[in-house]
């Protein structure tokens, strides 16, 4: 399903595609620069679409007859703007955009500038971006936010609509867990960004470090790169951004673009020409590249002459001293490199700081036989991916980073640590030496790639992930037993001639307590599972995580199956314990030290060790230390398992190490396959509890207790609402119904 067939596109982004800037004593408009803006500047259009962001003028700048002159016109083309005032942006963008997010997120941490007034303003300007949305989504409308300035906005908009279609698209790397931890917003950014449906990055790698903030900051687990949050799940997903890609190579033959060609060519005859190009900034590694092609010519004097290096720095916010003093640091660079190696007539690099019009900047992407694309750290980086598209005749190299995103799909390139300055240098001789046929055979496949995943598929993609998204919660989600529901569930237990009654114990049946031997059945839960296994039309279960000796002790004397530890002992009735799973014990010696080493740094902490699985428990600890060692416990627990056929599962405040392939799904389809089940009832309270949710039939009454995601059709809030829906039923068993 598209946007096309049901509901409109709304594009949300800091800047319009569409640009207002002052000329004279009036304004102009002019296209925005950018790959979001170019990729996809008539793409929200063709979907029925609107565009929401800053239009570039200040608030201060516009007067009353020129704001509806705005409007007129952006509304024209679909654009609404959102206006900013001098001091909003001066707090929100330039500060913690640029002060906060931009450099910790490239791994810059020492640049970051934390201010509570910055924050402040950030949080206030993403209320005006959502109220701005908010007049215009309805719904079944796709509302796609984009990048760091926005990531507020999901949670704000879902706290106003809930069943809205939400995707986000970061553009930036999303760092390591280490780096993230250290911003003081941390858990807000992370739920700002779980308000979306679908949360998207350019490579896994981003996804990684998302997943594993949410996990450790959060304490959400996740499955398959689905997050379970609270009350919704949300998908993460790797996107690798593309290109326009028939844009470049169509203007890459066109005849204004041949003849700046020949004047670059007539320029540079008998020369290499190494082609760098970036914005003005640090995460970029300008002084690094400059200082590679000058440790080139001092390697490599019989280069002098024979190449040249275009420097193309694009200017970016001057104004603030870090990037002015960048800015400086450049400028002697050039002027040193060219001082030394410089001849009459020829001059190492052709510097130039500014931008250019398109078909120039085609024409150097056509014209170079190098392209240096060395950033520190980018999350994709569209320029490799532009010149290689300009390439008609595929003569080129790529030199390119592995620290930027496009690195991971552009294998072909010869990737380089921009920190080691030899192998920067070893690359661009390599890439001057290599032969016309390697450099063809290089570019032509990774064209076939950008032309099939061009800017246009991967949009087309990720709504397509997005919809996708929407139907798979319907699968996992919380749904409250309601009132009717709960009328039916209980008159078709009546009318049943043969049931089948499933529940956990702990957290389901009795509320967890701070040592598992005081969970001990009270004397109305006993009450109603004797009651209800006294029916001769109810087969009762109990399937818990416990060990087989706790179950017997508690349950034996009552007419009903067992099933202890996820389902590997099976006891029925009528006969004894039985072993169903060919399991062993012999990995506990390996692991049992590891849970000891934690529960030895997290006081209250403790170990149950069962038959073939063990628990470690924290509901005693400290909570906040209980949760970070859980996590910290998981990670390490995974790592060591890898090997060892075990999986580890997390419950309630509990980590479980046991045997792979054991889960309480199987134990259910033991009892299913009993029979035909007129009824079927299953109750859980925990992850552990999915498995039997997934191994039901579609007819099954499956509830979850806690108001938290779930495969089951729907919640209660409490044991105690488990307590009082079961004494309905054994009321209704006896032919009474009780209105509710």
């Amino acid at each position: 399903m598209s946007p096309e067939a049901d509901g409109r596109l709304i594009m949300v982004s800091n800047r319009l595609p569409i640009s207002v800037v002052r000329h004279g004593s009036g304004v102009k408009f002019l296209p925005s620069v950018g790959g979001l803006a170019t990729g996809l500047s008539s793409f929200y259009q063709t979907y029925r679409g609107q565009w929401i962001g800053w239009p570039g003028l200040e608030g201060e700048e516009i007067s009353g007859a020129e704001a509806i002159t705005i409007g007129n016109r952006m509304g024209f083309e679909g654009c609404f703007p959102v206006i900013l005032s001098r001091e909003e942006l001066d707090r929100y963008y330039y500060g913690f955009c640029n002060n906060v997010v931009w450099p910790l997120f490239h791994y810059f941490q020492t640049y970051a500038v934390y201010s509570e007034v910055d924050w402040e303003y950030y949080r206030e300007v993403n209320q005006r971006f959502c109220r701005v949305v908010l007049e215009n989504a309805r719904p079944g409308d796709f509302i796609w936010i984009h990048d760091y300035h926005l990531m507020l906005l999901p949670e704000m908009i879902r706290q106003e609509m809930p069943e809205a279609r939400i995707g986000f698209f970061l553009h930036i790397p999303f760092p390591s867990y280490e780096i993230f931890r250290q911003l003081p917003w941390a858990r807000e950014i992370l739920q700002g960004l779980l308000g979306s449906d679908l949360v998207g990055f350019h490579t896994y790698d981003y996804v990684h470090c998302f997943l594993e903030s949410v996990r450790r900051i959060m304490g959400y687990e996740h499955a398959l790169g689905q997050v379970m949050a609270e009350e919704r799940m949300v998908k993460v997903d790797a996107f690798p951004m593309g290109i326009d890609f028939e844009r470049f190579a169509e203007a890459a033959v066109q005849p204004g673009v041949e003849k700046e060609v020949e004047a670059i060519g007539l320029e540079t005859v008998d020369r290499k020409l190494i082609l760098s190009i970036d914005r003005l900034d640090y995460s970029k590694g300008l002084p690094q590249r400059l200082e590679a092609f000058n440790l080139l010519l001092e390697r490599n004097p019989g280069l002098v002459g024979r190449v040249t290096l275009v420097l193309l720095v694009v200017p970016s916010r001057i104004q603030v001293e870090r990037y002015a003093a960048l800015k400086r640091q450049v400028d002697e660079l050039v002027g040193q490199i060219n001082g030394r190696f410089g001849v009459i007539g020829w001059a190492p690099i052709w510097y130039l700081f500014r931008s250019l019009p398109f078909e120039s900047l085609v024409a150097l992407y056509r014209q170079a036989d190098i392209a240096l694309v060395t950033p520190l750290r980018d999350g994709m980086n569209l320029v490799a991916k532009e010149y290689i598209a300009s390439k008609p005749d595929g003569k080129g190299v790529l030199i390119l980073s592995e620290m930027a995103g496009a690195a991971r799909e552009m294998g072909e390139a010869i990737l380089v640590n921009p920190n080691n300055l030899n192998q920067v240098v070893e690359a661009l001789e390599r890439a001057m030496e290599m032969e016309e046929e390697a450099q063809v055979r290089r570019v032509r496949a990774i064209q076939e790639r950008l032309k099939r995943y061009n800017v246009i598929n991967w949009a087309e993609d990720f709504l397509a992930g997005l919809d996708q998204i929407k139907t798979v919660q319907n699968s996992y989600a919380v749904r409250r037993l309601p009132a009717e529901a709960r009328k039916e569930l209980v008159r078709d237990y009546q009318a049943a001639e043969k049931r089948l009654l499933l529940f956990d114990y702990d957290g389901t049946l009795t509320s967890f307590v701070d040592q598992p031997e005081k969970a001990r059945p009270d004397r109305e839960v006993l009450s109603i599972l004797e009651a209800l296994a006294a029916e001769e039309r109810n087969k009762l279960v109990i399937i818990s995580n416990r060990d087989r000796a706790t179950l017997e002790n508690w349950f034996g004397r009552i007419r009903l199956d067992l099933s202890a530890e996820h389902g590997v002992w099976v006891k029925t009735w009528e006969e004894e314990w039985e072993l169903v799973e060919p399991v062993h014990g012999e990995w506990k010696a390996r692991v049992r030290p590891v849970l000891e080493h934690y529960v030895d740094r997290t006081p209250g902490s403790f170990i149950e060790e069962k038959d073939f699985s063990l628990v470690w428990h924290h509901r005693t600890a400290e909570p906040e230390l209980g949760l970070v060692r859980s996590l910290e416990l998981k990670t390490t627990l995974l790592e060591l398992t890898a090997s060892l056929d075990l999986e580890v599962e997390e419950g309630n405040k509990i980590i479980i190490v046991k045997n792979a392939g054991v889960h309480k799904g199987r134990a259910v389809r033991r009892w299913l396959g009993q029979g035909e089940w007129g009824f079927i009832l299953c109750l859980g309270d925990d992850w552990t509890d999915e498995d039997m949710f997934s191994a039901l039939p579609e007819e099954a009454y499956s509830l979850r207790v806690g108001l938290k995601v779930s495969r089951a059709r729907f919640n209660l809030a409490s044991p105690q609402e488990v307590r009082e829906l079961l004494s309905e039923l054994v009321e209704a068993g006896k032919g009474i119904i009780i209105p509710k």
